[in-house]
């Protein structure tokens, strides 16, 4: 990595100074904590001894690791290992000091993963998904023995949690096949069923489940899931045993989302509106929550520790991440030059043809019109908040505007506004992008000759649909690791996706076939008039090359200006130079077509 801070401009430093996740520890040996960090210049993860302050790198390899957790006694990192990043592999095994990966179960051959649980007596339950089987469930008794399969099904599912006991594994599955609503399943080590819990029933209903976790306390049987039965994400607890529910008075607008304090005694509940979030204390049986002062922004991860302080993830637009502590210290603060603050973010209401529309909005210095980036959120249940993201002050950094918008499909609005998105995939979310596009311009905000759409996975999606539908709306597209062709997509793309596509299009491509062509931005390429720039990764198992690979051959047919940026990982990087040299054609491409200055800190030609 760059050491000399001075010479690197601010939009590459926020991208290269050293990063931390919100540290994961161990149940029985809290002080043996696991994290990811940028510290080498590619995210890896890091033990780190509490007591004493040590920290080890546990993993290196040449595109990165990010999927470990640690055995319940602290004895153990497990992480998982796949062919550059293509999230296809098996889960390894490292003693916590040091030594040696070894297979974690050894009996399973290369996967997808689909959850993992690890019990106190080293058994473990690990879920795994094939194009071939669908998800299976397996169950390792000892570290090496062999796995006993205990489920199967060729709807996704995954692992949820094992009880402090290990006696009962909490499963969600698809059985129904709505992939958006997952029904539970509490089973015995045997695989047979203790108790069920369906909010769709049948897949009749369009209402969703999520295990939370077991309660942590030997011979607690309660297991605490969210729920979406009054239109919105809310915990409950349900003991699958005594056969009992008990709805929690926490009523918050907006999702709201909880883990469990360590002794069981309190949950720790993660609230999320309007694109901030927020903590909360409540103690089952007390009329109301508390509130955990949190500063102003977004708290990406929080977790309650055995002496009953609170550490969190927090960041704003303006400000870059931090790990705090809710007895005032910072708990983890990696050593470098730290990332300079960008700009904070606006809030704009618009309204639009499905309801309010929220977009957050950062602008540069002086009076507009700006040229404006639309960078749109991928997932697409997710939702864009007040966070800090280098790449949207990147663009701030040179001149442009970044207006984001989370459209129908995106989470934090309530059910109906994710649910929104059934069979007239992608077109939905562009009417939203479309109404807060007029409103940038009518506003003053948008200069509507250099306006910018651009996104990565299924914002990579809405941008090339954007384009081939919307054709004068737009002056240039920048799509990373998008659907191109949806048909192609389809039959390329793991499992998990398969089923998240026949429910938000009702059928595969052979059984509806109109719905496919329709959503797919193939259908719309030669429609498409602005310059676009597509980067893409060649083991890309969400959006998979081949399907990148057809659209771009229908441009190249056609003489469209457009330039494709293809790298040896999978969907999107983990290596920091990675990142900034994507962010640095995307901005050299902008400025190429739109006009304006040079890149700041881009090579010059004697370099590139």
């Amino acid at each position: 990595m760059t050491t000399d801070a001075a010479a690197v401009p601010d939009w590459e430093m926020r991208f290269r100074a050293p990063r931390v996740s919100l540290p994961d520890w161990a149940e029985d040996a809290p002080d043996r904590a696991l994290f990811v960090s940028n510290a080498t210049g590619t995210y890896e993860l890091y033990a780190w001894d509490r007591s004493s302050g040590r920290q080890r790198q546990v993993t290196d390899r040449p595109n990165g690791t990010t999927d470990g957790v640690l055995t319940p006694d602290g004895e153990a990192v497990w992480w998982f290992s796949d062919t550059d990043g293509d999230e296809f592999g098996v889960w390894m095994r490292q003693p916590f000091g040091g030594g040696e990966d070894e297979p974690a179960a050894p009996g399973l051959a290369p996967s997808y993963p689909a959850g993992l649980a690890i019990g106190r007596d080293g058994s473990a339950v690990i879920g795994r998904s094939t194009d071939e089987d669908g998800t299976t469930i397996h169950l390792v008794r000892a570290p090496g023995a062999e796995p006993v399969e205990i489920y199967r099904h060729r709807e996704s599912a995954g692992v949820g949690d094992l009880s402090h006991d290990g006696t009962l594994i909490a499963l969600e599955h698809t059985e129904h096949g709505d992939a958006m609503h997952s029904a539970l399943r509490v089973v015995r080590p045997d695989g047979s069923t203790v108790a069920e819990l369906d909010d769709t029933e049948g897949g009749t209903k369009e209402l969703g489940l999520a295990v939370l976790g077991f309660a942590p306390v030997a011979g607690d049987t309660r297991l605490l899931v969210g729920h979406q039965r009054r239109g919105r994400w809310e915990p409950m607890i349900w003991d699958p045993v005594a056969g009992t529910e008990t709805a929690l008075p926490v009523d918050l607008p907006g999702d709201v989302g909880a883990e469990w304090y360590p002794d069981g005694s309190a949950l720790l509940v993660e609230h999320s509106f309007e694109a901030r979030s927020e903590l909360w204390r409540y103690e089952p049986g007390t009329p109301e929550p508390v509130r955990v002062e949190t500063p102003a922004g977004t708290v990406s991860g929080a977790t309650a520790r055995p002496d009953g302080t609170v550490e969190y993830l927090w960041s704003s637009a303006e400000r870059p991440p931090v790990v705090r502590s809710t007895s005032g210290a910072v708990v983890l603060d990696p050593p470098g030059a730290k990332a300079p603050p960008s700009v904070p973010v606006q809030d704009a209401w618009v309204e639009g043809p499905g309801g309010r529309i929220h977009a957050l909005v950062q602008k540069p210095a002086g009076e507009g019109p700006f040229p404006t980036v639309f960078e749109i959120h991928g997932g697409p249940t997710w939702h864009d908040s007040d966070a800090f993201a280098s790449g949207p002050a990147a663009w701030v950094d040179h001149g442009f505007a970044v207006v984001r918008v989370n459209y129908r499909g995106s989470t934090g609005y309530g059910r109906a506004w994710t649910d929104a998105l059934k069979h007239r995939v992608g077109l939905i979310e562009l009417e939203d992008i479309a109404a807060v596009r007029d409103w940038s311009v009518a506003s003053g905000l948008a200069d509507p000759e250099r306006l910018v759409l651009a996104g990565g996975s299924w914002g990579g999606y809405l941008t090339l649909l954007g384009l081939g539908t919307q054709p004068d709306s737009w002056a240039l597209g920048l799509a990373a690791v998008p659907v191109a062709d949806y048909v192609t997509a389809y039959h390329d793309e793991m499992e998990a996706l398969k089923a998240m596509d026949r429910t938000l299009l009702g059928g595969t491509p052979e059984e509806v076939p109109e719905r496919f062509a329709a959503s797919s931005p193939l259908t719309y390429v030669d429609a498409v008039r602005a310059p676009l720039y597509i980067s893409a990764g060649v083991n890309d198992p969400r959006c998979p090359i081949r399907q990148v690979e057809n659209y771009v051959d229908r441009l190249a047919a056609r003489g469209a200006v457009h330039e494709v940026y293809r790298y040896d990982a999978g969907h999107g990087s983990l290596v920091v130079e990675e990142r900034i040299k994507q962010v640095r054609l995307e901005l050299e491409f902008a400025l190429k077509h739109l006009g304006g200055g040079a890149v700041v800190g881009a090579p010059g030609p004697e370099a590139a």
